[in-house]
């Protein structure tokens, strides 16, 4: 009786707050404001705007389980007071090492008609806004079929999406794996062309304010999702996957049987400068799980298959790209696809034991696939069960190897996710580092699981060796991936073809300076250079040097120009040396205005487009006495700047 009186009273209280005002808050720096209210019919809405302008107009907030629905119908109970959150963590895999993150927190309770409760958790930084709910009462299976969430952005808006791939479809069934090229600049409410919704990160320009989309904290029991919008309509809702995409005889929808919280939805929210520079895709996941992380450590890793394909997994050919990650100063070589009858295990022991004598550690490619594919490569099937985990981590872990490569996952289900991060702990329990590929977007799982180095989820560089027509637009490609794909989680798109591909009939269209560039600008905790040890070769040797003293992770972030799909200029620090680095992804010259003062740094070095026939140009300045470089980049041209 005590516990019903409350609860009346508590629901006159919403009633008076309803009609009364709505609940807001505000972010530390007071310029992102939240409104929070309900409908006449009990929907949950939101809007948010930055310094008095709209960023989203009021948008729908709610979910809906199979047998209780809290999209409708809802009552307030309470709202808590704004609570000023922070956190201090360290990353050696992301756009920065030491992160600081401060927010204001609210906490709203709701009941539907049944009066079960579902609390919505809101951060509002000065980056931008995150919200999960939280269901305090499931004790037994309870399963969501979709989420009321939306994001309603004016007619007006412009977006940047990359379309979501039917499911089970393309090479070998092999979709859905985040490898499309951008929509860019297009109206808010185009229809994706394969109509099944848009992958994250999503960017949106609305009256002249930027938004950013993802989603962080997905685990065993949530999906990935995605957004969808209807025909011409300007409202993006979070999507569901495709029933197809699962684990053989796991489900694709979330399920949970206990207190429940689900994924954080980010919205970055400001100037270009500040979602570059933003890291709401780690401050929201779920810190380090992992009791031991000293075997960890970032690199770069030389890779045959980019260049001489499979017919090249030998080994004779392993052992030369041993040297030359060697040679390069390099951490990793990774071994692809059939290693395991083209060489075989004992062959790979010695090749392992090789390469340890030159500080270089292996990494093993695995396929992933049970019957969600039909792609032949292997070893296959080896992963499937924590007793096969088990069986084959420690076998390899015997033989000295360092990480594997796991390709062609089953799509966004909740099973899938399962067993992606079945993986990523069993692997950490073998001290091996892992990297996914054919997958999915990693949305803050390298924070949790920092043996997770790196995750492919992008058009890479091997398409530049398929099809002329990805090397055509390379450069605008490249130009995107910056600004979406890899704001927050590492990118594996085995980057930075100096001289020429090889065993393609392909002709890259992009300069060697373009290729240097990448990799300064692309996040990957391993990085999987593409070039060959015959064309690194016939680069000079004050390139190649660059290129053995690069920093394998990064302190701190500068965003110092660019335009989605257009041009980008990033500065990188690492310990105290600046590398700047730009790309030119448009189709004609660029002029770029560098005003280096900010760094208050003597010597500079930089590395652009060749004259004369020559891979590259250098040349040297001071930046105490030259504050301001003006660069005239080609089309599919860039440089490198490094300041010491």
């Amino acid at each position: 009786m005590y516990r019903r009186i409350l609860l009346l009273l508590s629901l006159c209280f919403a009633g008076l707050v309803q009609a009364q005002q709505a609940v807001r808050l505000e972010s530390p720096d007071k310029l992102l404001q939240l409104k929070l209210s309900l409908s006449e019919s009990g929907e949950i809405r939101y809007d948010l705007t930055k310094s008095g302008v709209r960023v989203l107009e009021p948008s729908t907030l709610g979910i809906v389980m199979k047998e209780h629905n809290f999209s409708q119908g809802m009552k307030l109970l309470s709202a808590s007071d704004p609570l000023l959150v922070k956190d201090d963590y360290q990353m050696v895999n992301a756009k920065k090492s030491n992160i600081h993150y401060e927010a204001k927190q609210l906490i709203v309770s709701f009941a539907n008609a049944e009066g079960k409760q579902m609390d919505i958790i809101f951060r509002l930084s000065a980056d931008g806004l995150a919200f999960r709910y939280y269901f305090p009462w499931v004790n037994q299976e309870q399963v969501i079929e979709r989420e009321a969430t939306s994001f309603h952005f004016s007619t007006a808006a412009r977006a940047w999406l990359q379309p979501m791939s039917k499911a089970k479809e393309g090479w070998n069934h092999t979709y859905p794996s985040y490898e499309e090229h951008y929509e860019q600049d297009i109206p808010a409410g185009t229809m994706p062309p394969f109509h099944s919704g848009w992958v994250f990160p999503a960017l949106f320009k609305t009256n002249a304010i930027w938004a950013l989309i993802t989603e962080a904290g997905v685990d065993e029991h949530y999906c990935a999702s995605r957004l969808i919008n209807d025909s011409l309509s300007s409202i993006y809702r979070i999507g569901m996957p495709d029933p197809k995409e699962v684990y053989t005889g796991g489900g694709y929808l979330p399920v949970n049987n206990q207190p429940w919280y689900t994924p954080w939805r980010i919205i970055a929210v400001g100037s270009l400068k500040s979602i570059m520079e933003s890291t709401l895709g780690t401050d929201l996941a779920r810190p380090n799980v992992l009791k031991d992380i000293s075997f960890v450590k970032p690199g770069k890793a030389s890779w045959s298959w980019i260049n001489s394909k499979d017919e090249n997994i030998t080994f004779q050919e392993q052992r030369k790209y041993i040297d030359y990650a060697a040679n390069m100063h390099w951490q990793y070589c990774l071994i692809d696809v059939d290693w395991d009858t083209k060489i075989g295990y004992d062959s790979i022991k010695f090749l392992s034991d090789y390469a340890a004598k030159k500080n270089v550690g292996i990494i093993l490619w695995y396929n992933s696939a049970g019957d969600w594919n039909t792609v032949e490569y292997h070893p296959k099937n080896r992963l499937l069960t924590h007793e096969d985990r088990v069986n084959e981590f420690s076998r390899i872990q015997g033989m000295g190897i360092k990480g594997i490569k796991v390709d062609f996952f089953g799509g966004d289900g909740q099973s899938v996710m399962k067993y992606y991060l079945d993986i990523l702990k069993d692997a950490a329990a073998y001290q091996l580092l892992v990297n996914f590929h054919g997958a999915t977007l990693p949305r803050g799982w390298h924070r949790t699981y920092p043996n997770l180095v790196s995750a492919e989820a992008v058009l890479g560089m091997e398409m530049v060796t398929f099809s002329q027509h990805h090397a055509d637009v390379q450069a605008n490609h490249c130009a995107m991936l910056p600004f979406t794909r890899n704001a927050y989680d590492p990118m594996d798109f085995t980057p930075m073809n100096l001289n020429k591909l090889t065993h393609s009939q392909c002709t890259r269209k992009t300069s060697a300076a373009f290729e240097l560039a990448l990799s300064v600008l692309f996040l990957s905790g391993i990085q999987h250079y593409a070039e060959s040890p015959e064309g690194m070769a016939e680069v000079p040797d004050d390139v190649k040097n660059f290129l053995r003293t690069l920093p394998d992770h990064w302190d701190d972030v500068t965003f110092i120009d660019g335009y989605p799909g257009k041009y980008v200029v990033i500065a990188r620090r690492s310990g105290k040396h600046w590398y700047v680095a730009g790309i030119n992804g448009d189709t004609t010259e660029r002029k770029m205005n560098l005003d280096l003062a900010f760094f208050k740094k003597g010597k500079a070095t930089l590395y652009t487009e060749g004259r004369n026939g020559a891979l590259f140009s250098k040349d040297e300045f001071n930046v105490s006495k030259e504050k301001k470089r003006d660069l005239m980049l080609p089309a599919n041209g860039g440089f490198v700047i490094v300041l010491e």
